[in-house]
Formats: C-alpha cells, sequence, structure tokens
C-alpha cells in the first residue's frame, strides 16, 4: 500500500487500511473512497504567518504539494529555518522533503502542518540524513483542519556520534498521522523521540515511530504522552527493534495518556524486539483518568474544579514539552497546549 501512489494515480485501493497492521487503528481505505482531485494551486502571498517565523532564518513553503524542498546544512555550519506545509481547500496532494546535516553540523527544523476546514487529503515524504557528528532537532506543530486527512511519514538516518531530537505536537484532523522510522547506527548516537497529542471533537492522530538499532552503544529515549476527550481518537504505536549484535544499546519508550470522556479512546501499542545481549531497553504505557486524590487536594483548597483539571493535565503534558531545546518553540509548544486545553 502507498498512499503517494494512491494520490498520484487517485487510485483507492492503494491506500492503507486495517489489513495492514501498522495501520489498523487510522484506516484510510475504509475512510476514502474516492480520492479527491489535485488540490488547486494556493498564492503563497495569501497564506500568512507561521507558527515559527518569528523565530528562524530562512523559511520554506509548500501549500498544496505545489513545491518540494531540499534543505542542506554545509559541514560545521548552524541554522534554524522554518519548514510549513499548508493545505487548503478538499483536493489532494503529495510532496517529498529531503533535509541533510553535513559532519558536525547543525540545524534546528521548526515544521509546520497548516490546514483548513476543507476534506483536503496530504501526504508528505521527508527523507532527513544527519552525517557524523551532526545534530538536529526537529519540532512539528501538526495543527490540521477537522476534516482533513493529513500523513507524514519521515526517514531518518543517523550518522555515528549524531544527536537527533524530535517532538511532535498533535492536534488531530478526521484522520492525521505521524510516522518517523529512524536507522540508528550505534557508534554512540543519541536519539530522543518525544510526542504530545491534545484531541477533543471526533479528531484522530497517530503517532508511530520505528527505531532499529543497527550496531553496538545506540542510545534512545522516548516519551510520548496525550489527552483525549470528547469522542476523540489517540493512536500510539512504537516500536524499538535491537538488531542482532547492537549490543550495549540503552533503549527506552514512554507513553501516558489521559481520557476526560466516556467516549474517548485511546489505541497504545509499544513494543520491543531484542536480538542483542548485554542492553538496557524498557517500555512503559499507562491509560487512565486525572488522578481524583490530586483534584481532592486541590479542591480542600478551594480551588474550582475546572482549575484543577486544567492544572494537572498541563503539568501532565509539560513534561514533554520541557524537553524541547529550542527556548522560542518551547514557549510556542506551551501557548499551543495551552490553547488546546482550553478547547471544549
Amino acid at each position: 500500500m502507498n498512499l503517494a501512489a494512491a494520490i498520484r494515480d487517485r487510485d483507492p485501493s492503494e491506500l492503507p487500511g486495517k489489513r495492514d497492521e501498522d495501520w489498523r487503528w487510522t484506516d484510510l481505505h475504509g475512510l476514502i473512497r474516492a480520492v479527491p482531485e489535485a488540490s488547486a494551486p494556493v498564492d503563497p502571498r495569501g497564506v500568512g504567518q507561521g507558527p515559527f517565523e518569528h523565530l528562524v532564518q530562512a523559511s520554506h513553503l509548500i501549500a498544496n504539494g505545489r513545491n518540494d524542498a531540499q534543505i542542506g546544512i554545509a559541514a560545521g555550519a548552524e541554522a534554524t529555518m522554518a519548514l510549513r506545509l499548508v493545505s487548503r481547500g478538499s483536493g489532494s496532494h503529495t510532496t517529498r522533503v529531503e533535509v541533510s546535516v553535513a559532519a558536525g553540523g547543525r540545524l534546528t527544523l521548526l515544521e509546520s502542518y497548516e490546514g483548513d476546514e476543507g476534506g483536503y487529503v496530504g501526504h508528505a515524504s521527508l527523507a532527513i540524513d544527519l552525517g557524523d557528528g551532526a545534530s538536529l532537532e526537529r519540532i512539528v506543530l501538526a495543527a490540521d483542519g477537522a476534516e482533513g486527512v493529513s500523513v507524514s511519514e519521515a526517514e531518518v538516518r543517523l550518522g555515528a556520534h549524531a544527536d537527533y531530537a524530535q517532538t511532535v505536537l498533535a492536534g488531530g484532523a478526521r484522520r492525521q498521522r505521524i510516522e518517523t522510522r529512524v536507522a540508528h547506527p550505534g557508534g554512540g548516537a543519541k536519539l530522543r523521540l518525544d510526542g504530545v497529542y491534545l484531541l477533543s471533537g471526533k479528531r484522530h492522530s497517530d503517532q508511530t515511530t520505528i527505531v532499529t538499532h543497527q550496531g553496538t552503544d545506540g542510545v534512545t529515549s522516548q516519551m510520548t504522552k496525550g489527552v483525549v476527550r470528547d469522542q476523540a481518537r489517540g493512536v500510539f504505536q512504537g516500536r524499538i527493534v535491537v538488531a542482532q549484535g547492537a549490543d550495549r544499546a540503552d533503549a527506552r519508550m514512554e507513553h501516558h495518556a489521559l481520557i476526560l470522556s466516556d467516549r474517548a479512546e485511546v489505541d497504545a501499542k509499544p513494543e520491543l524486539e531484542i536480538y542483542a545481549d548485554d542492553v538496557a531497553c524498557s517500555h512503559g504505557n499507562t491509560v487512565g483518568a486525572l488522578d481524583e486524590d490530586a483534584l481532592f487536594y486541590a479542591r480542600q483548597r478551594g480551588m474550582p474544579d475546572a482549575t484543577a483539571r486544567a492544572l494537572l493535565t498541563e503539568a501532565f503534558i509539560g513534561q514533554v514539552i520541557d524537553r524541547i531545546g529550542h527556548e522560542g518553540a518551547r514557549e510556542v509548544a506551551r501557548l499551543w497546549a495551552a490553547d488546546r486545553l482550553r478547547v471544549g
């Protein structure tokens, strides 16, 4: 199954669905009976400012898939850039982005998905390549429209001693999926994969990650937290594979979610596949409601129930946001979270 081919050929039989194990909770084949016509061109002058543009030196805008993008950082260079993927109207579109950071280079990539209320089908394919000793922090703010279908698929390759950090902030859509696959070479490379999803109404968001440790002495740290209410649905799928010979891998994964209404749903599948000896690997997963003891403690001190719930929820997801390295992006994330938590 191939979403890019389905959009290009307008062939719904190519859409991934329940028969694909990794897509069984984000079924596009059953949802989309006919792939829409190609999206109309968008005048970039009418798009407005993105959420990160006040923080960057350069910005790449892709509106309705009309352009691909190549972002390159030379050896030893440093940059902060925005990547904006804008969806407007009710058509379908796909785009490809290539990001390379040469040996010793440093890049902060502030990536946003910006959708209107049209029933669009959008797809982005990203290839991210880090050279030896390179560093990249990728912050993804997925602000799709409630009726949109948006899929982002990133393939990440790390060099020895590279440092890749990622935080995904997802507000959901009719269907939204942000997938990251990482080829981890070991060799002292470090990987952080974090995520937050805050969902209300009937929004759906899927964060899927697959990390393959291929060599010795690799480190992975992963933390995802979500909050769902109304009839929203959150999906977390995290798989860490430690291949034979990838000894001394240190890989840790956490997923925790709050369900704030009876009709909301969270589906979570954390997985470890370990084929090597001498490793330190763990995963944890919890799904539940707000701590009633903490709510009682707050009420006893005169705090209104709504205020207490809001403060506890913000503190719950704040642990992930606090791990964002870029100070300006961290503040944007806090404001986005506060705004989303007021919805509903």
